[in-house]
């Protein structure tokens, strides 16, 4: 069953590479998936929000988030499933990126965008920048099945991995304000 499964994901990234890709939109997407190497979109807005008393919460609790999303990730579950990058296992598929890691699942790019964009889409102060963060997040997660870099169990494992992150951050943060008398964190 669970081959049967992977060679379905196999032939959804081809139908992907063969109809959806556009060479117009090759470049955008390619950009898009790159923001999120190493965290560094997620990242970059969490500390651009920590700038501003009515986002600080929602940037400090991203960036827990995709702390904890890192170590479920990167640290423990790439390793310990061990599956291999699409392109080497479906004939014919052909990345739009270079990804030098060679394990897939779950996808960190997917995990660090939903641990911050789940966060963000609770604690922020407007509901445009919820929807933005939730949208970019979706965004994030596709683009990495565009490029060919994941399979589809991958980008939703990684959205799953990042929504309990998120989840477990918003808990500690609840936490962490109860034990400091009702106020936020030091800042």
């Amino acid at each position: 069953m669970l081959e049967t499964l992977w060679q379905m994901e196999g032939a959804f990234l081809l139908w992907v590479q063969e109809t959806v890709r556009q060479p117009w939109l090759n470049p955008l997407v390619e950009w898009y998936t790159c923001l999120g190497n190493a965290g560094l979109l997620w990242i970059i807005l969490s500390l651009g929000l920590l700038c501003f008393p009515k986002t600080r919460r929602a940037g400090w609790l991203a960036l827990l988030a995709m702390v904890l999303g890192l170590l479920c990730t990167n640290v423990v579950l790439k390793h310990l499933v061990g599956r291999v990058r699409p392109w080497i296992d479906v004939a014919g598929l052909i990345p739009l990126v270079n990804e030098p890691d060679p394990n897939s699942f779950p996808s960190g790019h997917t995990c660090a965008a939903f641990a911050a964009g789940l966060i963000w889409a609770r604690a922020l102060p407007q509901r445009w920048m919820r929807g933005t963060a939730v949208l970019m997040a979706v965004c994030m997660g596709l683009s990495r099945l565009y490029v060919g870099v994941h399979y589809p169990t991958d980008v939703l494992a990684g959205a799953a991995v990042g929504a309990l992150c998120a989840w477990a951050a918003w808990k500690l943060g609840g936490k962490l304000t109860e034990k400091t008398g009702g106020k936020a964190p030091p800042q």
